[in-house]
């Protein structure tokens, strides 16, 4: 992308209390894109952030307390002028100058370009193994390798962007929640290996409180893609204990025990379960490709 489009694109930064960096980052964004509208979202801060945003030429939407990340982008994507998006982080996790290289990859002709961090740029052992789960699951999913669900760092076409905040989250789950609706939707989506850099300060998840959270994320990534594809096979489970279960039963006493009938009652309860749910999110997408 020539420096001279840069007029086409937004950057989005949502930012709570990330003054410290912020105060690196906006010079070289706007030393770097000047003709790119640039959005801090201050969600609630209680530090500098406000202040710092306004010593430079960057709008600024002031929420009065904290929303969410996922608030926060919706928020930068109202306010949007320019028909290209990248979202970023402030905590300086992001490179200003990987950006180009998400826009590159954009006009090759996709509709949504992610940042993967590498393994060794994940913030822990944990965390990177909890990304390489949901990672695998997603890929599983849609049949298509997905190298970062969770990433924050991605260019995207506004116009489609703009049809899914409805569905979007107000927590830290909105990447995985766009990734998988833009997959489900038929949109491309493209992957650029980044290197993410150390954070300034204290991150805001919180293991045990985000790490139930992401765990609600995997069911999260059925439910948006395909329920019947996960309630299917937990149907499929239930019934062959069940049948399993019966033929143990009446090898041994000759009954057809009440255990054997739960579990095949759950086994059909479970299937119409994914078939409503595949239903819902049909409509759900229809309804966005008409608008």
């Amino acid at each position: 992308m020539q420096e001279n489009n840069y007029n086409d694109l937004t950057i989005i930064i949502p930012a709570k209390n990330e003054a410290v960096s912020l105060l690196r980052l906006l010079p070289t964004l706007t030393n770097n894109f000047p003709k790119a509208q640039i959005i801090v979202v201050n969600d609630g801060s209680t530090d500098d952030t406000k202040n710092i945003c306004e010593q430079f030429n960057v709008s600024i939407i002031n929420n009065p307390y904290s929303k969410g990340n996922g608030a926060a982008i919706k928020s930068g994507v109202r306010a949007a002028k320019n028909k290209f998006l990248v979202c970023m982080d402030a905590d300086g996790q992001h490179k200003p100058d990987d950006i180009p290289k998400l826009m590159s990859k954009l006009h090759e002709g996709y509709d949504m370009v992610v940042g993967a961090r590498t393994y060794s740029s994940q913030a822990s052992f944990s965390r990177a193994t909890g990304n390489a789960i949901y990672n695998y699951l997603a890929s599983w999913m849609v049949k298509h390798r997905i190298l970062d669900l969770t990433s924050g760092f991605r260019a995207v076409r506004a116009n489609k962007f703009k049809d899914f905040l409805s569905i979007l989250p107000n927590g830290f789950s909105y990447p995985t929640t766009i990734t998988m609706a833009f997959f489900r939707s038929g949109f491309s989506v493209g992957y650029v290996p980044i290197t993410a850099q150390k954070r300034e300060g204290k991150s805001h998840i919180n293991i045990l409180k985000d790490g139930v959270r992401f765990l609600l994320v995997i069911f999260k990534i059925g439910a948006l893609y395909s329920p019947l594809r996960i309630f299917f096979r937990a149907s499929l489970f239930f019934f062959l204990i069940g049948f399993g279960y019966y033929l143990y039963t009446y090898s041994t006493t000759g009954h057809f025990t009440n255990m054997s009938a739960l579990l095949f009652i759950t086994s059909i309860l479970t299937f119409l379960i994914g078939l409503v749910s595949e239903q819902i999110t049909m409509l759900l997408y229809q309804k966005n490709d008409q608008k």
